[in-house]
């Protein structure tokens, strides 16, 4: 295979069987079902007996937790809590205060807080030792800047991790989807600072490996509060499947009023609607994004709509995380263009490459293009990145070559949108649906070959991927004699999924390609569902046992309803959007 990213493969540190893992989930959910007006120390502990006879079984041995002297269903029950998560050793050292402590009653919802605030004291810890990092005294720009984009992801990650024990709890509806997706992100991010490591540099080998270090127990912890949470809320809760509903003038019946007239309203004139106008002739309030969103309030949950003008404004724009519900409009794609060239090659990590960078919550960006002109030998050179939660887009142009569309984090939604690349270029570790969107693979400098996705999940218990829903894939020029692909697994639990999409002849017969060798692991979820055009055809596919056949029940799980929760938020975004398959 030729070489076509430098972004290398990374690996959870032994992982067990995934099956298990699902086994075993499976077997504490139906336990619930069964003993849901059971008291909750009894329900645990039935749940304990069959895990770890599960685990006995599939493992060979048992995990001691060093609390002889607690009584046997506390003990037997936070063993069979650590038996269902990645890392049952760091687990169970964790949660030993609680078997040790005065309080015998068994609180479900405090193994997950204290595993939680484990992970949180352990990244406090990694942010100081990061600042000692250094080879032989110094560093090179590029390990200098990778060390900064590591402080601001494990800040990042501290903050999710925060907000997912201060929140309402593992009660019922949205709070846990809430809380999954940022205990989800937590992980993301500190894999993403390892990652930031992946550049020829001498000082890169050693300095990765100390970061990798730095991050091993915080990791782990992070992990494991994942895997706690969603066995807590398996048993004491369900974030049941929400309906769609029928269509009214091309938007959901539910829309509100005030959040369709919103969108209906024609970038012909924005400014009625704008509370901001930049524009580059000198028009508006202001001349460049960068000074409008520092002018936009703190933290507001009023939206704050910022009108860009007809023009090309060549700037790297950062929306902060603080910058909530902001929402950026053009005069359409092509139109208002936001335009920058960092890339890998010439020294900038690919986390900080992105002309648009969004952290903010509630972002909206509608009618505008976002560009990174760095070209395909340039390597990774985003043109979006969004860690904003609940981010919508709306008919944007994402125009690069490898890494466009970086969906790092969090949930994501996206119509008809157009993206433009080559390399893996819509790629990331969100929960991302992309629907009635136009996917345009580009021609890449020879000797490449086109890979149109490169999810990177890599934990089984998060609830990230890419769902690419009645979408068009074609192709952008002359690919003659280019091979494109639906997609390679990034990370070792990559998840991809297109459905009811049109294929065009380009993408090769076997459809997905392998990141390393000539497969791929097991761990993957990768699918095609009912698909349509000349490349849609699966007779020739991969032979990889990750490449699975959904029916439509599975395929639904896919849906902006249920996989982004989208019938609670995109509505508010004034985005038009189709609940179900």
């Amino acid at each position: 295979m030729a070489c076509i990213s430098t972004r290398a493969y990374g690996t959870v540190a032994a992982p067990p069987d995934p099956a298990s893992l699902y086994a075993r989930r499976k077997t504490i959910r139906r336990w619930s079902i069964i003993g849901t007006s059971t008291a909750l120390l009894v329900a645990v502990a039935v749940v304990a007996a069959v895990s770890i006879s599960g685990h006995k079984s599939n493992s060979g041995g048992n995990v001691d937790a060093g609390a002889g002297s607690a009584p046997a269903s506390l003990s037997t029950a936070i063993k069979a809590v650590c038996s269902g998560t990645l890392y049952p050793n760091s687990c169970l050292a964790t949660l030993a205060p609680i078997v040790n402590s005065p309080d015998r009653a068994l609180d479900p919802v405090k193994l997950f807080h204290v595993s939680a605030q484990a992970a949180i004291a352990e990244l406090s810890k990694v942010s100081g030792s990061l600042q000692s990092l250094t080879v032989n005294g110094t560093t090179d720009r590029m390990s200098t800047l990778a060390l900064d984009a590591c402080y601001e992801l494990i800040e990042l990650a501290i903050d999710h991790l925060n907000n997912s024990i201060t929140s309402n709890g593992t009660g019922g509806g949205l709070p846990a989807d809430d809380q999954r997706s940022w205990l989800s992100a937590a992980i993301t991010y500190q894999h993403t600072c390892m990652d930031a490591f992946d550049f020829d540099s001498a000082a890169a080998p050693l300095l990765k490996e100390r970061v990798f270090f730095s991050l091993k127990n915080s990791t782990e912890f992070a992990s494991n509060s994942l895997a706690i949470f969603n066995q807590v809320y398996s048993l004491f809760g369900s974030v049941g499947d929400v309906a769609g509903a029928d269509d009214v003038g091309g938007f959901p019946a539910w829309v509100p009023t005030k959040d369709r007239k919103l969108l209906q309203s024609t970038p012909a004139d924005p400014r009625k609607i704008a509370d901001i106008v930049v524009a580059s002739d000198g028009s508006g309030r202001y001349r460049s994004i960068k000074a409008a969103l520092a002018a936009v309030k703190e933290k507001s949950e009023k939206r704050t709509i910022i009108y860009v003008k007809k023009g090309v404004y060549f700037e790297n724009v950062r929306v902060e995380k603080n910058k909530w519900n902001v929402m950026l409009v053009g005069d359409g794609m092509g139109f208002s263009v936001v335009s920058g060239k960092l890339n890998v090659v010439d020294g900038t990590p690919t986390f900080s490459t992105a002309t648009v960078a969004v952290f903010g919550k509630g972002f909206i960006g509608r009618d505008i293009t976002f560009r990174n002109t760095a070209g395909p030998a340039k390597q990774q050179a985003v043109a979006l990145m969004s860690d904003s939660d609940q981010s919508a887009f709306y008919r944007c142009r994402f125009d690069a070559y490898q890494d466009t569309l970086y969906t790092h984090s969090l949930r994501q939604f996206y119509r008809d949108c157009e993206i433009y690349g080559t390399v893996d270029f819509i790629f990331g570790n969100a929960a991302a649906v992309l629907q009635s969107c136009t996917i345009l693979p580009r021609r890449p400098i020879q000797g490449q070959q086109d890979t149109i996705t490169a999810q990177g999940k890599t934990d089984p218990n998060q609830n990230t991927g890419i769902s690419v829903h009645q979408c068009t894939v074609k192709p952008y020029g002359d690919l003659t004699g280019v091979r494109v692909y639906l997609g390679r697994p990034w990370k070792p639990y990559s998840t991809t999924v297109f459905m009811k999409s049109s294929l065009a002849g380009i993408i090769d017969p076997a459809g997905w390609l392998p990141w390393t060798g000539n497969s791929a692991p097991d761990t993957i979820f990768y699918s095609e569902y009912q698909n349509f055009g000349a490349g849609a055809s699966t007779a020739k596919r991969v032979k990889w046992k990750g490449l699975r056949t959904m029916d439509v029940r599975q395929a639904s799980k896919f849906t902006a309803a249920a996989f982004v929760g989208g019938d609670s938020w995109v509505p508010k975004a004034g985005v038009p959007y189709k609940s179900g398959l």
